[in-house]
Parts: structure tokens; C-alpha cells; sequence
């Protein structure tokens, strides 16, 4: 007979599923400063529906999408789950995490209990006529982020998924590793090489917006592995020689320029005139970096407001500027001259497919990708590590937490 609640790092039997759980929510009286807005408390253990799978969570990666969940904005999440109907008045977040399925839902398939597995983080509707139309499914309209659009991600010891989410853990990777790298490698990839016919081939340079983030630190390796010229921007000589290591063929410091946000009315001149004298300043730097003038045939955008107006004017001629968010903003301006004229390609890049997960898991697992973790943090630092991301002082490369890994470096359930 199982307890009722199980302390971090013990394992029920396999096949028990604890009444109860530690979890690391969100309530919307705390929403603000990530330190505050995360609290440990003890929440009923949710049960598995059709197609679903309960997972005992060994460790979980550490993303942006909840820093916004904590500071209740741009979209107080909580409240639009209710808004659908969903009775939780909290939020459990985490979009990644690796840890061992002690239950299955009714019709999951792929997956049983004892499972070592990593969890990825789109989730949609099987059942949604685009998806089954046979449809890419991260273009479906069903689809939603887990742990950020959706309760129970990975900041707690237990996590609900569907049972597509669970991805086999590559024996050599410990739990932390495999828990960090899928939401921003698997988006890198998708960037990178999911847009044909803009995949980057061998030869290609390639300009990578924050190169040492978790998202930049992934492309970057991407772009080697496919014997293309990655030139990263950063913030820091510290960060530069970061992505040096990580095979950057050179850096931009994006600091020895002044000219980001939106752009100038074209119809003041001077004004416009200063910010092209800027802009095209910053295409020096990018030929310097690389050693050669020529254009990036494919920019890895996120950054948004600040950036996309000079992505647009460096890209190449027939080239792509891919982008997967808008950290400094949405409101993100585009001469269209450059656009059309040029050739040049815009592309929305969100998630990632099945497929696409299982490629870089398989290119992580088999060492020719090094997930970038560096930065772990205890259970109940989870609220900090969001914090420290809130202010851009996280280290480079990925985060993770462990939640039930008891130490740092365990590769299997015997070991923890």
C-alpha cells in the first residue's frame, strides 16, 4: 500500500500513484516578481484521462513562457483556463522535464509504466480535423503549450502528459541533461531546418540573435552540424568566447550599437538616415565576424521589436529571417522594400513536431550535440531561476531543476 504523499527524492512503487503531490505553483494573489510568484505547496495528484500518462518527474527544464505565468502577463493563464472551464485556481508550469511513467491512461499507447522518458511541450488535439487531415500538428489550431497554456507541467513531482510527449531517455544522459534542451533545441531545429526550402545547407552563414542563450546556444551547434557558418550576437566578451567554444565562427557585440526598437518614419530622413548609418555598420561587424562579405542566408530571430528591422536589411537576397518569438517586443517593423524587392522570406517559427524532437534528441543522446546545461537548481530554487532569467542574468546555455533526481549527474532510476 502506497502513502498518501511521498517526500522529494523517494519513488513509490511502481504503479502507485500518491494521493497527493509537491508542487512548485503559481496563485494569482502572488502574480509579480518570479521570486514571489513561486511557493511550494501540497496539491492533489491529477488522474489520468484517455490518451494521457502520469509521469514522476526526475527533473525539469527552465523556461521563459513561465516568468510570464508568474507575472500574470501578457496573459494571466490561470484565468483563461477557467475561462474554458477548467476548475484549478493555480498554475503548475514547466514545459520540459525527464522522469519515469507510473501510470497510463485508457488508450495511451507507446509508452507503459517503469518508462525512463523525456516530455516534450506542444500538445493538441488528436482528434482535430486539421491534425487528421494529415497536417503538420504544430500548425494545428488546437495546439497549446504544456505547462504554460496548459496545468500540471513539470514543477512538480508529478506531471500529466499525453502519451505522445513521452520520448525514450538516451541511457547516457542524465536526468537534468535530458530535461533541458528539448523546448529550445527541438525550436532551433525547426528554425534551422524546417522551412524549406530556406534549410541551411553547408557554407551558409547564418546570424543567430542571442547566441548565448539556451535557443542561440543550440542553433549554433545546429549550424556546425550541418556545415554551415554561425556568427552570434551577444552582449559580453565573456558570452562571445561562450559560443566560440561552440563552434561560432565569430561574434557581434550587439552594445557597440545604438540603434534598436522600432525604425524611423522613412519620411524623416535624417532620422532614418542615422539608423541605416547603424544599421549598416552592424553588416560590417556581421562580414568581420565571418571573415567574408557575404549576407546570412538564414537569421534565427526571437528577439523581435528591436531586431527585426535589421534582420530584414542583412538577410540575403532570397535568404529567410526565421523567427520564434519577441523577447523585446511584438510590434516589430519591416520596410517592405527589403522584403519584396530582395526576396527575402519572413517566417513564423512556433514548436516543433514529433519528428523534429525525435532528431535532436537522437543528435543530443548520440554526443554530437552537448545540451548547454549550465545552470541546475534545487526544487525549491525554481523561483529563483525564473527570477534570474526575468533580469538576463541566468548563465549561458539551459537550466534545469531537479525535482525527485536526489543529486546531480543520476542516469537512471536504480541510481536515484
Amino acid at each position: 500500500m502506497g502513502k498518501s504523499l511521498y517526500e522529494l527524492g523517494e519513488m513509490p512503487p511502481l504503479g502507485t500513484v500518491p494521493d497527493t503531490m509537491y508542487a512548485s505553483l503559481i496563485r494569482q494573489n502572488r502574480f509579480g516578481e518570479p521570486l514571489k510568484a513561486f511557493a511550494t505547496e501540497v496539491v492533489d495528484t491529477p488522474k489520468p484521462g484517455p490518451g494521457e500518462v502520469l509521469v514522476w518527474v526526475m527533473a525539469a527544464g527552465i523556461n521563459y513562457n513561465n516568468v510570464w505565468a508568474g507575472l500574470g502577463k501578457p496573459i494571466d493563464v490561470i484565468a483563461a483556463r477557467n475561462k474554458a472551464g477548467e476548475p484549478e485556481d493555480f498554475h503548475i508550469g514547466g514545459s520540459e522535464g525527464a522522469g519515469v511513467v507510473i501510470a497510463v491512461g485508457e488508450g495511451a499507447t507507446g509508452v507503459a509504466v517503469g518508462d525512463e522518458v523525456m516530455l516534450s511541450g506542444a500538445q493538441w488535439d488528436e482528434k482535430a480535423p486539421d491534425v487528421r487531415l494529415g497536417g503538420d500538428p504544430t500548425l494545428s489550431a488546437s495546439m497549446t503549450a504544456w505547462g504554460y497554456e496548459s496545468n500540471y507541467g513539470s514543477f512538480a513531482q508529478v506531471a500529466l502528459v499525453r502519451d505522445y510527449q513521452c520520448h525514450p531517455k538516451p541511457a547516457a544522459l542524465s536526468w537534468e541533461a535530458a530535461a533541458a534542451f528539448i523546448l529550445t533545441g527541438a525550436t532551433a531545429y525547426r528554425q534551422l531546418f524546417g522551412w524549406a526550402p530556406h534549410t541551411v545547407q553547408p557554407g551558409d552563414p547564418v546570424l543567430v540573435w542571442g547566441g548565448a542563450g539556451g535557443l542561440g546556444s543550440m542553433a549554433i551547434q545546429l549550424v556546425r552540424h550541418a556545415g554551415g557558418l554561425p556568427v552570434a550576437v551577444v552582449s559580453s566578451e565573456e558570452r562571445a568566447a561562450y559560443c566560440r567554444e561552440l563552434g561560432a565562427v565569430g561574434t557581434v557585440n550587439r552594445k557597440d550599437f545604438q540603434h534598436w526598437g522600432r525604425m524611423p518614419d522613412l519620411d524623416d530622413r535624417a532620422a532614418f538616415g542615422s539608423w541605416m548609418k547603424e544599421v549598416r555598420a552592424f553588416g560590417r561587424a556581421f562580414w568581420e565576424a565571418l571573415g567574408e562579405r557575404r549576407a546570412p542566408k538564414v537569421v534565427l530571430e526571437h528577439s523581435g521589436q528591436d531586431t527585426i528591422p535589421t534582420s530584414m536589411y542583412l538577410c540575403d537576397n532570397g535568404g529567410m529571417v526565421t523567427i520564434c518569438g519577441g523577447t523585446s517586443g511584438y510590434a516589430a517593423d519591416v520596410d517592405l522594400r527589403f522584403l519584396w524587392m530582395r526576396q527575402k522570406r519572413l517566417q513564423g517559427s512556433h514548436g516543433f513536431n514529433q519528428a523534429q524532437c525525435r532528431a535532436m534528441i537522437h543528435l543530443v543522446g548520440s554526443g554530437r550535440i552537448d545540451p548547454c546545461l549550465s545552470g541546475l537548481f534545487t526544487f525549491e530554487q525554481i523561483g529563483e531561476a525564473h527570477q534570474m532569467m526575468h533580469e538576463n542574468r541566468q548563465p549561458p546555455g539551459n537550466m534545469a531543476a531537479l525535482v525527485n533526481a536526489t543529486r546531480p549527474g543520476l542516469t537512471t532510476l536504480e541510481q536515484a
